[in-house]
């Protein structure tokens, strides 16, 4: 019986070596399968709210992994619908490149673009270490290092406003050693129902110790609209459940009558990939001269020998398949170059299978929905939308880029930052606030 127990645990083990290894869903889910799973709460002790933030405003900024732009009209969703009527909706929010789900978190919560704050792809190479960094490695996750920038969170507690995440990326992580004063470690065992009455909790604190920023997480539409594709009905039901939650949500919270404002916010959108005819690693690139970490809509190539990269540049730039750049070759608005790599983590080729084809590099049937393509593909669109009495009625704006969003958080927050030192400007959303 020991022996069996023994070779079952084994398995559970290589099977989660595997599994991070062939991320096939770029979202919060791809985490190495684990044999036990931490569902407390987190708390950091001895921190109070500052007299002058006490009476400070309150923001919800919640996001639902995956929820393209136009998921909520083509699925219905009623009750964000409605908020869109009321409050501000934004016709779609542009993700930074490239976009996949630990950037554009990140970027949303630090107002830098992924080359600026460091996390520039969910799988990279720190070139200056050679350590490779991956959203499935539960201990590189947690480790503040690999998170530059100033998070919205740390920027509070920074000056003395008390925090709290029910999941966000980089929400467990020490940065500047820092986290928020009540979070969770990300695990998908806790009940929405659950986590409402745990984000009421914090809001029916004592003043002193009740947070004014809440960042809350949704994975269940990226699960999805990954696994089915975009215009499956599984997706329908997942954006459903997001809308009703939220609605719930709100509910929960009105009879505290606090000055609560709600974020509404994806990290990208979605589209259906060919998933049949996909792409092997091209023949040009030779795994004795270059490393190259998982990827399916992009391919980092880290040299291993410098002599090799022109000649490799070469013979990709006459594949069909693909298109290849050297850093200083991608598009500008991608803030994509060598010059924008301020942590030195991009690779030295990069490598784009030509859309609506992607890179299997397993042996493993990919899924049938994708992201993580150019930020300016109309499937790639995320969502915005904002409600709460910071926020005008019944505006409807433009798409904006989502490194905006932070500068618009911290002024409802009055919290102070330096305006060089971000690429959002609080002058994109500015019109949108009362």
């Amino acid at each position: 019986m020991f022996k069996k127990i023994a070779t079952f645990i084994l398995y559970l083990f290589i099977a989660s070596l595997s599994f991070a290894q062939d991320s096939t869903h770029n979202s919060l889910t791809t985490a190495p399968l684990i044999l036990s799973v931490d569902t407390s709460q987190q708390i950091i002790k001895g921190r109070t709210n500052s007299a002058a933030q006490i009476n400070k405003p309150y923001v919800i900024l919640i996001s639902a992994d995956g929820f393209r732009a136009d998921f909520n009209e083509l699925y219905d969703a009623k009750n964000l619908n409605a908020l869109a009527k009321t409050g501000v909706h934004a016709k779609f929010m542009t993700p930074s490149y490239p976009s996949v789900t630990f950037p554009n978190h990140y970027s949303i919560v630090t107002g830098l673009y992924p080359a600026h704050h460091g996390l520039v792809d969910n799988s990279y190479i720190d070139v200056p270490t050679g350590a490779m960094y991956s959203m499935g490695n539960k201990k590189m996750v947690a480790e503040g290092k690999w998170y530059g920038g100033t998070p919205i969170w740390v920027l509070a507690e920074q000056q003395k406003m008390i925090s709290a995440s029910f999941y966000w990326v980089a929400s467990e992580a020490d940065i500047q050693g820092i986290k928020p004063t009540y979070h969770y470690v990300y695990n998908e065992k806790i009940d929405i129902a659950t986590r409402i009455k745990a984000i009421k909790n914090w809001l029916s604190l004592p003043e002193a110790q009740r947070p004014h920023l809440i960042t809350f997480y949704f994975p269940q539409v990226d699960h999805d609209a990954h696994e089915y594709g975009p215009n499956d009905p599984h997706v329908g039901n997942a954006v459903q459940f997001v809308d009703s939650s939220i609605n719930a949500l709100q509910k929960e919270l009105a009879s505290l009558s606090l000055p609560i404002n709600y974020i509404f916010v994806s990290d990208h959108g979605m589209a259906k990939v060919d998933n049949v005819k996909t792409l092997p690693l091209p023949k040009a690139i030779d795994t004795a001269y270059f490393t190259v970490p998982w990827g399916d809509t992009q391919l980092h190539l880290y040299s291993k020998d410098k002599s090799k990269i022109e000649t490799t540049y070469q013979a990709l730039k006459l594949d069909t398949s693909v298109t290849v750049y050297k850093l200083d070759e991608t598009p500008a608005y991608w803030h994509y170059t060598s010059k924008d790599d301020r942590y030195n983590r991009l690779g030295d080729l990069i490598v784009i299978p030509h859309f609506p084809k992607v890179f299997n590099l397993s042996k493993r049937k990919t899924t049938l929905g994708k992201h993580g393509f150019d930020n300016h593909l109309v499937e790639m669109r995320a969502s915005f939308t904002a409600w709460g009495p910071a926020f005008k009625n019944g505006m409807t704006i433009d798409g904006f880029e989502n490194v905006n969003v932070f500068p618009l958080v911290a002024h409802i927050l009055g919290l102070q930052y330096d305006e060089k030192s971000i690429d959002g400007k609080f002058e994109v959303l500015r019109p949108i606030l009362k």
